[in-house]
């Protein structure tokens, strides 16, 4: 299976500005084959008769190499993979619009997640060095993979560079039998079966007042000057570390019951229905219920364990996990499932995750 990698970048000077020039070679192709795509469309729907062939990402090289090139020689200053790479992702973002998967591409800003890929001749060197087209040498804070990717992707966080790629790894088989439940909720992040708890890192509820401070400081700065800058990276620098506190929490949680269970029982839970409760909005996305079960279904692939998606209407928290009697209401405020059948008093979300763990079983 595929398996990512991402590190962070250990720059200098000269290496960050080839850095930026590549982004900014990979966005104005972009933003170039944007507005090209969406003239021809415009055209194709005021003329029905004669109708223009929409581009491929080959076409649009090509018109990019015959058209753009000659009046921008500062494409020539980069690897020629940089606007290659962004167009055959605007075709695919298109491919995705008149699918209905994704909405209409935008407009890439500049400062504004800027990325660009490489591919051709990348060479890991050395434990953490790794050679690309047309920048050279790149040192990374930690080992690389021992190979050569075909490609590899550049991206900026604030202040920060990292670099990622794919690489085949060989899946694990797992031994372990046990089946385990997990009850994911809004108090705590998850309920096991087994009966521990996991407690969320509340990152953004723990950074909400200084988030919100610095942007206030940042709102009523001079737009572009040094303060302005100065501020704009300090907020992307915090955004970054709620990200981080956020997935390392995941990470861990994922790591330790793809590898410790056979069977991982979860719900599939509607997030966009339950974020339209505004109450509890910030907390369920503070939660990054879907992040969850990315990371666990890859691990669980990894691992060699099985994940069971259990149906959302699946009513887990009415059912009495002793006896097997469903209530007929139980309203969001009732933390303790009390069973009017045979007297069962135990903890909602353990009552869940107990009740998961018996559907395989």
């Amino acid at each position: 299976m595929l398996l990512g990698f991402k590190t962070e970048l250990k720059l200098n000077n000269i290496q960050r500005t080839k850095l930026l020039q590549h982004c900014g070679v990979s966005r104005h192709a972009w933003n170039w084959g944007l507005r090209l795509t969406k003239q021809i469309l415009n055209h194709n729907q005021a003329n029905v008769t004669e109708k223009i062939k929409f581009p491929s990402a080959i076409d649009l090289h090509k018109w990019l190499v015959a058209l753009v090139k000659p009046e921008c020689p500062w494409y020539y200053e980069c690897s020629k993979s940089a606007p290659q790479e962004a167009l055959r992702s605007l075709r695919t973002a298109w491919d995705r619009c008149f699918k209905k998967t994704s909405g209409v591409p935008n407009f890439k800003k500049k400062g504004l997640r800027d990325c660009f890929t490489l591919e051709g001749v990348i060479k890991v060197i050395a434990l953490n060095k790794i050679q690309v087209p047309k920048i050279g040498v790149l040192k990374t804070y930690e080992p690389l993979p021992q190979l050569n990717p075909k490609s590899v992707s550049i991206s900026r966080q604030g202040d920060r560079w990292f670099i990622s790629f794919r690489f085949d790894i060989e899946q694990q088989e797992s031994t372990k039998k046990t089946i385990v439940g997990v009850d994911l909720g809004v108090k705590v992040l998850a309920t096991l079966s087994t009966g521990e708890v996991f407690s969320s890192a509340k990152s953004y509820r723990r950074h909400e007042a200084k988030l919100s401070r610095m942007q206030w400081l940042h709102r009523h700065k001079v737009k572009g000057s040094a303060n302005w800058k100065k501020a704009q990276i300090e907020i992307a620098r915090l955004h970054a570390k709620i990200a981080n506190i956020r997935k390392d929490t995941l990470h861990k949680l994922t790591t330790l019951l793809a590898q410790n269970h056979g069977t991982v029982v979860i719900e599939d839970l509607n997030v966009s229905g339950m974020m339209a409760n505004h109450k509890l909005a910030t907390s369920i996305a503070d939660m990054s219920f879907f992040e969850f079960r990315r990371q666990l279904t890859y691990k669980c692939e990894l691992y060699g364990s099985k994940l069971v998606v259990v149906d959302r209407w699946f009513p887990s928290s009415k059912t009495c996990s002793n006896c097997g009697t469903k209530k007929e209401t139980l309203s969001l405020s009732e933390r303790v499932f009390n069973c009017e059948h045979c007297g069962k008093v135990i903890d909602r979300d353990l009552n869940a995750a107990l009740i998961l763990s018996k559907v395989v079983s």
